[in-house]
Parts: C-alpha cells; sequence; structure tokens
C-alpha cells in the first residue's frame, strides 16, 4: 500500500497550469532532534500535484498561493516526468486545505487588548470625574456615608473591567505538558494516514478552544509516541511548541 503523507507550508515557487491538473513546490524542514547514533534529517522539496476542481475548491490564486500556509496530504509518486516534477519528491494531492494566518490571529488578539485598555480608561476617567464633582458640591456631614458609596462604586467598577490573567487550559486527562520537539514518532505511525475529515475536525476544535481535545500518549522516558498520531499532526499542523500528555503507564 502507498506511503501516505502529510506536509504543511506555503509554495516555494509559481503555480504551473497543466490540461486538468496543477502544480507547485514546497519545502519541508527536517525534525530538529534526531535519535543518538544518527544525523538531523535536512530540507526536503517536493512538486505537489492538485486536480484543477480540488485546487479551485480552496479560492488559492497564483499569487495567494506564495503567502498562505497550506497542509497537503497524499501519496509519493515517480511517474511524473522530470521536467514537470523539479522536487526531490512528488506528491499526488489527495486533500488540500488552507490554514488560518498567523498574522490574523495576531491581530485579533491584538484588538482584544486594545479594548481591554479602553475600558479600564472609561472606567478611570468616571472615577475623576466623580471625585470633582466631591470637590464641587459640599456634603453635609449626614451625607458622609452615601459618599463613601459613591466613591467605592467606581473603583468596583475598574477592578471589574481590568483582563483577568487567564492561565493555558489544557484536556481532561492532561498528567503533563512537554516540548513538542522532544516527541519521538514510531516508523509504524508514519506510514499511516489519519482520516482528513476527523483531523480537519481537531483543527477546528484547537481554533476554537486553544488546546487538543485529548493529551497524546507517550512513554515517560524515552517520550515515544504511542497513541494519538492524529492529534501529533494537529499539533505540528498549528505550530504548538508544547503539547499535553499522559504517560503510558498512567492510562
Amino acid at each position: 500500500m502507498p506511503h501516505k503523507m502529510t506536509l504543511t507550508g506555503s509554495a516555494t515557487g509559481p503555480l504551473r497550469e497543466y490540461d486538468r491538473y496543477v502544480a507547485f513546490d514546497m519545502r519541508e524542514k527536517g525534525s530538529p532532534s534526531a535519535p543518538k547514533g544518527l544525523k538531523k534529517s535536512t530540507f526536503i522539496s517536493y512538486t505537489v500535484f492538485v486536480a484543477k476542481k480540488a485546487f479551485n475548491k480552496t479560492g488559492l490564486t497564483k499569487k495567494s498561493i506564495m503567502h498562505e500556509k497550506i497542509l497537503v496530504q497524499g501519496e509519493p509518486t515517480l511517474d511524473i516526468p522530470i521536467d514537470e516534477c523539479p522536487g526531490e519528491i512528488g506528491i499526488i494531492c489527495f486533500q488540500i486545505t488552507v490554514l488560518p494566518n498567523k498574522n490574523d490571529k495576531e491581530a485579533n488578539e491584538s484588538n482584544d487588548k486594545k479594548e481591554a485598555k479602553q475600558e479600564v480608561s472609561k472606567a478611570q476617567q468616571e472615577v475623576a470625574a466623580t471625585k470633582q464633582e466631591e470637590k464641587q458640591e459640599p456634603v453635609a456631614k449626614e451625607a458622609k456615608p452615601v459618599q463613601a458609596e459613591v466613591n467605592e462604586t467606581p473603583v468596583q467598577e475598574k477592578k471589574a473591567a481590568q483582563p483577568k490573567k487567564q492561565q493555558p487550559i489544557q484536556p481532561k486527562g492532561t498528567k503533563d505538558v512537554v516540548s513538542f520537539d522532544d516527541i519521538i514518532v514510531p516508523e509504524a505511525f508514519l506510514k499511516t494516514r489519519p482520516n482528513p475529515v476527523k483531523t480537519e475536525e481537531v483543527i477546528e476544535f484547537v481554533k476554537r478552544t486553544g488546546h487538543l481535545d485529548k493529551p497524546l500518549t507517550i512513554e515517560k522516558e524515552t517520550k515515544v509516541l504511542k497513541d494519538g498520531y492524529r492529534r501529533y499532526i494537529v499539533a505540528k499542523t498549528m505550530k504548538m511548541d508544547h503539547v499535553p500528555v499522559v504517560y503510558d503507564d498512567q492510562k
């Protein structure tokens, strides 16, 4: 059975059009760490072939494909003429997905912070306005308790308006959080192809919640992946620096 492959990144060259398909080149970085005694993997160049119908559904264009981040799932091939396949490996694409842009995510976060600052500033202005009114209007001794209540209200609103620092949320059952680069994937997993539909569902879950739906299962000492290869692919796609895990002997 052909080996299934998953690539993420942007096109490194212009889109080339043929009769019933299009092609573009990609380059993927190797793992930053390798088992002891082995050399680290290097960059590998790929030429991806996509049916025009599937490509048009993505909304990508000749210009945007050079800037958008995409997920490609397919099988390697050696049956493409060398002049059409400048990459080291040819990939027949079965599914292509446009991934969320990191700049858009950062822009949304920046807007949230800006709105929070505006709320705090508004509360501070209300406090200043209240104090100014108190200076202009003489208050009788009997009104002191009421004055104290007036002073406290804006302060309470100010505290409520300040954004609370939230701790990262992890999925239920998480025993630890480890660096993504420390996890070692066995060859048996690399030869499998997770269901693209279920993989996309987990990606959407991460977009909504900011974390994986379940922790990965690994060996505690070796960090070898035992279960959760689909979530490993999603963590790689979403560029997660750390991932939640449960150790094999704790399940």
